[in-house]
């Protein structure tokens, strides 16, 4: 959990298998990002009374055949709840947004829910605010591309999205390897 100066909430980015870490977090706001074909959590039944929505989609930047890449209804819905929560927002508010590993599909969620919140600030200070509460930040371009479209700032979002791409690269061969093996070569190509 961090203590946000971007934002009048506290915020957590995490994976599946740090959700316990944060049952007794507080937790007020929770954006559960899942794979389309994995089973429910139970993970939620130890945490407080919170608001949540729950998304299904794969970890992809391009459309593939039998899996459901992110779309306009996902984000649609990430940026409606966020609306929500900064309306409401004060220092008892604790949002979370969680993925599989808590790297690529949560850290585009929370960069679009800080950027969308923050209006009056440049983008790259909210992926900045990212990588500070999650430091192995990678996110996903295709959310980016759809969400930044949609709050009418894709291209400032994509500036400052290749330096937190740069920067993660450095020295990680084996994660630029995975990148390359999963058809996440328009996130590479991205970085300039």
């Amino acid at each position: 959990m961090s203590v946000c100066a971007f934002v009048p909430f506290r915020t957590t980015v995490c994976g599946i298998q740090e959700l316990p870490d944060h049952a007794l977090a507080g937790v007020t706001h929770l954006v559960s990002i899942l794979d389309p074909d994995r089973e429910p959590l139970s993970a939620f039944d130890d945490y407080g009374p919170h608001h949540r929505i729950d998304l299904r989609f794969d970890d992809i930047v391009i459309e593939m055949p039998e899996r459901m890449a992110p779309v306009d209804r996902h984000l649609e819905r990430v940026l409606a709840f966020g609306q929500r929560l900064s309306a409401e927002a004060g220092a008892e508010h604790h949002l979370l947004v969680h993925c599989h590993m808590g790297i690529s599909r949560s850290t585009a969620a929370m960069a679009l829910i800080l950027t969308q919140a923050r209006p009056d600030r440049p983008a790259v200070e909210a992926l900045a605010e990212v990588v500070r509460i999650r430091p192995q930040a990678w996110p996903n371009l295709r959310m980016l591309e759809i969400g930044g479209d949609m709050l009418g700032r894709r291209l400032e979002l994509l500036e400052a999205v290749r330096e937190v791409y740069q920067r993660r690269a450095q020295g990680q061969a084996d994660w630029l390897r995975f990148l390359r093996e999963n058809h996440r070569e328009r996130e590479l190509a991205h970085m300039g």
